[in-house]
């Protein structure tokens, strides 16, 4: 219970509570993009700093192997899963924004730790920028294969070519800025988190509250889109992410994992994109529905894993491992 009267939590939960009676309540864009981007700042500084205190281990190599081999193996196996259910170009989609990560729900997992206690390590930031792009290439891939079968064996990339496709994910400005600002702090080390304290540590939780209230309402106002879905898609945004987190838990196990890298490990494997891969995703697969894969994303997974899921990984990572 007490995970859920975090003040951050508590704005979540009032701006679900305020898009579901309509309130005209509303986060401009453009400032909602810019808490996005301050998120991912202050978190590859925090990310930056931790590594320059603890260097390059053996432990920083396992879960980056582990978090690109969760990349592969989710999207891929979701395909196969929901291939049997809806058309390839929705199973590809779908695919591929649950094989994907969620840079909110990463930070939120963080401040979670750091409220706890839990010491978690920076490099686990540069584990959700390495597990963003390979899902969308892989769905790609897929709808390809799709038109393929019925386009005369000639595989198109919708409106994007694969050389753009590429471009744009290994080059995505979110990405890129979380990166550059993990080496920022790992470069400047202990005399830049002292200076970078007020910025990157006294207004983050503040910060993440005022982003969260914003996501609140969004997700909120998406949830009608699950209205008529079929049922098993429904259960698959809820079950499909409990799934992957125990593999990630799996994995974290026989790697030896400390509890704080497991357990983010097990909310990147867990969350499903909603911002990243919808983008691309509309314009590289055209012919899947956008009210599936956004739909069941941030109206249902997202939601579920900032509320329940978040705590219930955490927890069980710290008794098992």
């Amino acid at each position: 219970m007490k995970p859920l009267l975090d003040p951050a939590i508590l704005f979540f939960v009032f701006g679900l509570l305020a898009g579901a009676i309509r309130s005209n309540l509303e986060i401009p864009a453009q400032i909602s993009r810019f808490l996005s981007l301050y998120l991912l700042m202050a978190l590859g500084l925090k990310g930056g700093f931790a590594l320059s205190a603890s260097g390059l281990t053996a432990e920083v190599a396992i879960s980056l192997s582990l978090a690109l081999l969760l990349a592969v193996v989710v999207p891929a196996a979701g395909y196969m899963v929901l291939r049997r259910f809806v058309s390839g170009f929705d199973a590809a989609a779908i695919a591929a924004t649950y094989g994907s990560v969620s840079a909110v729900t990463f930070i939120t997992a963080v401040q979670h730790l750091e409220s706890s206690g839990t010491p978690y390590g920076g490099h686990m930031a540069a584990a959700m920028a390495l597990m963003e792009s390979p899902a969308i290439i892989m769905a790609v891939f897929l709808a390809n294969h799709v038109r393929s079968l019925g386009a005369g064996g000639q595989a198109t990339t919708g409106n994007l070519s694969l050389r753009k496709l590429l471009h744009e994910s290994l080059t995505d400005g979110a990405q890129l800025l979380l990166l550059g600002a993990m080496v920022v702090g790992f470069v400047s080390g202990e005399s830049g988190r002292q200076a970078m304290q007020p910025f990157s540590g006294d207004l983050f939780k503040g910060m993440l509250s005022f982003f969260l209230l914003d996501m609140g309402l969004l997700a909120a106002r998406n949830m009608g889109k699950l209205r008529g879905q079929p049922p098993f898609l429904l259960a698959y945004a809820v079950l499909g992410p409990l799934v992957h987190a125990s593999l990630a838990l799996l994995l974290a196990w026989l790697a030896g994992l400390e509890s704080g890298n497991a357990a983010l490990l097990m909310v990147l494997a867990a969350s499903a994109s909603y911002i990243a891969v919808p983008a691309v995703v509309r314009h590289a697969i055209p012919e899947a529905s956008p009210s599936l894969y956004f739909g069941m994303s941030l109206g249902l997974t997202f939601p579920l894993n900032i509320l329940l899921g978040i705590p219930l990984y955490t927890s069980i990572a710290s008794r098992l491992l």
